[in-house]
């Protein structure tokens, strides 16, 4: 690890530990930490020390602070009475969004609808940001997409990835994962399992140190396949209390130099589905990752330092149910504006309706001419007479870019956007 960085580590650790705004080290040649500070001096000491100053090794002082990961499974009660009376509620919350994704006639509309939103709303506690109108756009190849829209498209990709190959494959693998993780990150360098020394877990908000991962390859490598052991096996532990260990197990093994936050909550979701508790990947926390953002980062430093799962494992269940609840509401809307389009192109335009273009401008919120050639294998002229028409009874609304147009469902984006 660069000096640099092992500096910086360490004046962290003792800043949290002291309640110091500044803490003053210096280093010598020889790899001595110097501090004059009474307090700090006190947090440093281990090795040897002096009336003027004290000093440590630095990668002992590294080894020493780091976390120690165990092995799962955990040797520790897990179904206490706090968790089960949540898990009641979260299972039941989840096997009715399971039920309401029957109702949507083709399995694309949600897909499409919900993991935009997710790719968007992941990528967001990154601070990565963009628009819905932006990511849309990109889809349809409209415009210049910008370097935040990319990202976030990759993660939509990512996603769909993982849900193919868990779908194909029936179990969930450390290769999958890194599959995953390297749709998410194109740069070749910050693809697959870190090999570079330094890497930290921190609040990207306060900028606060919560964890050192394990920084050795091989034992990175060793507690990813205890996870994928984890994952996979079948044991008495109900699949959502399974999914809270599986995501901070991850997220404190931070296996990858970039991408690890998002490849993680991609996990979630293809665990419920791998689990057959849902059968589309449509259940994302991340939206109650934001809303509770210092409540997530506190949790997993909590856990890591005082092994305080039942809060953690109660804060993720929570999570679930919200979420089953927010996206129940959101399907129900979705059938009910279907209905309704169904029957105005009905009355209005009964020469053009059918069911696949009903369902084509859902599974696409902006639709281009090519989209009813192709899917509806319909001329140039018609696909444009079609499109027309929908624009005339306030279906769709055209947009123009340039020599470009498209059409947007505009009930349908404002209500995925809200």
């Amino acid at each position: 690890m660069e000096i640099e960085l092992q500096m910086k580590i360490i004046k962290d650790l003792i800043a949290q530990r002291t309640g110091k705004n500044s803490v003053k080290i210096e280093y010598t040649k020889s790899k001595e930490i110097h501090a004059i500070d009474e307090l700090v001096k006190k947090e440093l000491l281990s090795i040897k020390s002096s009336e003027y100053y004290l000093s440590e090794n630095i990668d002992d002082f590294l080894e020493k602070n780091k976390i120690k990961v165990l092995k799962l499974p955990l040797e520790l009660d897990l179904e206490t009475k706090d968790i089960l009376k949540q898990l009641t509620k979260s299972s039941r919350k989840l096997a009715e969004l399971k039920g309401i994704t029957k109702t949507i006639p083709n399995s694309l509309i949600l897909i499409n609808a919900l993991v935009l939103q997710e790719a968007k709303d992941s990528s967001q506690i990154e601070s990565i940001i963009t628009t819905n109108d932006e990511l849309y756009k990109a889809e349809i190849n409209i415009g210049v997409t910008s370097l935040a829209t990319k990202e976030v498209q990759n993660y939509a990709n990512a996603l769909k990835k993982g849900f193919s190959l868990i779908t194909e494959g029936k179990t969930l693998t450390v290769s999958f994962i890194i599959e995953i993780q390297k749709e998410l990150e194109k740069e070749p360098t910050k693809q697959g399992i870190r090999k570079k020394f330094g890497t930290t877990i921190m609040n990207q908000s306060t900028k606060e140190i919560l964890h050192i991962p394990p920084q050795d390859y091989e034992e990175i490598v060793v507690l990813l396949e205890n996870l994928e052991e984890y994952i996979n096996s079948e044991d008495e532990i109900d699949p959502l209390i399974k999914l809270a260990i599986i995501h901070h197990r991850f997220e404190n093994i931070h296996p990858f130099p970039d991408g690890n936050g998002r490849t993680g909550r991609i996990i979630n979701v293809l665990y419920l589905t791998l689990k057959e508790m849902l059968d589309l990947p449509i259940l994302y926390l991340s939206s109650y990752l934001i809303k509770n953002k210092t409540e997530y980062y506190d949790l997993l430093k909590k856990v890591s330092n005082e092994d305080s799962w039942e809060e953690w494992i109660l804060f993720i269940l929570r999570g679930i149910e919200e979420t089953s609840i927010e996206t129940i509401e959101r399907i129900k809307k979705i059938n009910i504006l279907m209905e309704d389009t169904k029957k105005e192109m009905k009355e209005k335009k009964p020469k053009i309706y059918s069911k696949d273009l009903l369902e084509l401008i859902f599974i696409h919120p902006y639709t281009k001419i090519n989209f009813i050639v192709e899917e509806l294998k319909k001329d140039r002229k018609t696909a444009s007479k079609i499109l027309n028409e929908l624009v005339e009874i306030n279906i769709l609304e055209e947009v123009k870019v340039g020599r470009e147009k498209y059409f947007i469902n505009t009930e349908l984006y404002n209500l995925l956007k809200n």
